[in-house]
């Protein structure tokens, strides 16, 4: 079961989903409007980069807390392990 934790940057990262929803939202609106098919991938693609960022920003606050805590606590295999699934998800 996974755990709870407190976001160290949880203020900045509603604020970058909330951007990230807008943005969806957008994109929506883009197709209901029948927009050119060049400017909506060119928004999803900024979607997804937006996507990204936000994830190597929790993957570096995971890194920096969750593993380090359970490397120190004689945890860090384990740890580290659930680390490299998250990369290889992220990598695909």
């Amino acid at each position: 079961m996974a755990k709870a934790v407190v976001q160290p940057r949880k203020k900045a990262l509603l604020s970058r989903l909330n951007r990230i929803e807008g943005q969806v939202r957008g994109v929506a609106r883009m197709v209901e409007d029948d927009r050119y098919c060049v400017d909506v991938l060119t928004q999803l693609s900024a979607i997804k980069a937006a996507l990204d960022a936000l994830a190597l920003q929790l993957l570096e606050d995971h890194a920096k807390g969750c593993v380090q805590n359970a490397v120190r606590s004689g945890e860090g295999d384990a740890a580290i392990e659930e680390l490299m699934g998250v990369v290889r998800k992220l990598a695909r």
